[in-house]
């Protein structure tokens, strides 16, 4: 099964990543996991995390909460702006 493509947040609704096809992207667009079904694999293939529901918008547990750093949005914004202004 092909999860469709969706946002990612966090135990405390923050969100904190995008789905696109199989794999799990910062909001930089880094890709940082793959996506099997329901389960997270990281870059040299272990099983990491899992994801609440099957479809659309995700939250993630608690415990899968340490797989995305809190990062503002600020903090994005700023960055953004510090290397457009270079």
């Amino acid at each position: 099964m092909i999860p469709m493509d969706g946002k990612i947040f966090d135990s405390e609704g923050q969100y904190v990543a995008d789905i696109r096809a199989n794999g799990i992207y910062d909001l930089a667009g880094k890709r940082l996991y793959d996506l099997r079904g329901q389960k997270i694999y990281g870059p040299t293939g272990e099983l990491v995390g899992h994801l609440n529901t099957a479809s659309g918008d995700r939250r993630l547990d608690k415990s899968t909460d340490r797989l995305f750093p809190k990062t503002s949005t600020a903090g994005w914004s700023e960055q953004g702006l510090k290397g457009k202004s270079k």
